[in-house]
């Protein structure tokens, strides 16, 4: 009992969603109870709340913020920036920043994926850029080059440069970038969140160790995706 009470301590609702779910309760509630006074019987009140209960549980779920903190060894270790499963993992040619090739790593959140998002490595942000852009199911290729996105350029203190790009979807209307230019950030530190489905691309150096495969699921800040080359 007492562990998983120290579970629960650990998960909290993010910031992003308070007034969401405050507001969408009462509106849900209180048009719950005109349908149970209005009606002669009361099933339609009774439908009513089950099923916008349930999908407010699943924005709940959405919404949750858990607390998390990695016990490995950071150096040169880039851990997942978000919960997901893997859907790309291959060399691309970067022609917005690096002019090169790049290893990508992506991470697809559903629905009902927790949507904070991590900083994949120790380090120095060099800058951040936001583009505006079309909103493709996010799975697709396409997306990383032309839906709405955030590009997050990190210097680790081995000097190698990642990117992380958070990049909108079909659904997702709101990227949010907490990350600011020539500040230290860390692992465990919050990147940033994207409301609803979406997804996180990591670009690496060539000659990173990958750590996972295609479909695996993913847990922000705790699941190791790469290691960056020695130096």
């Amino acid at each position: 009992m007492g562990e998983r009470i120290r579970k629960l301590k650990k998960i909290r609702i993010h910031h992003e969603g308070t007034n969401t779910l405050v507001y969408s309760l009462v509106i849900i509630l209180c048009i719950g109870y005109v349908l149970w006074e209005a009606c002669c019987t009361k099933w339609p009140a009774g439908i009513f709340l089950a099923i916008t209960l349930t999908a407010w549980a699943i924005v709940l779920n959405f919404y949750r913020c858990p607390i998390r903190y990695f016990n490995g060894d950071t150096t040169r270790a880039v851990v997942a920036p978000a919960d997901g499963k893997v859907v790309v993992i291959e060399e691309v040619e970067e022609n917005t920043y690096f002019h090169e090739k790049r290893l990508m790593v992506s991470i697809f959140m559903s629905l009902f994926n927790v949507h904070a998002n991590w900083f994949p490595v120790d380090g120095k942000v060099k800058f951040v850029d936001h583009k505006d852009g079309n909103f493709h199911k996010a799975w697709l290729p396409k997306a990383s080059e032309e839906n709405e996105r955030a590009d997050v350029m990190i210097e680790t203190p081995e000097g190698h440069q990642v990117l992380c790009r958070q990049i909108a979807g079909a659904m997702a209307r709101r990227i949010v970038t907490y990350a600011k230019p020539d500040e230290e950030c860390f692992i465990d530190e919050h990147l940033g969140f994207i409301k609803l489905g979406s997804r996180v691309d990591v670009f690496l150096p060539l000659g990173s160790e990958v750590c996972v495969k295609m479909g695996q699921s993913t847990t922000g800040d705790q699941t190791v995706i790469a290691y960056l080359p020695k130096t």
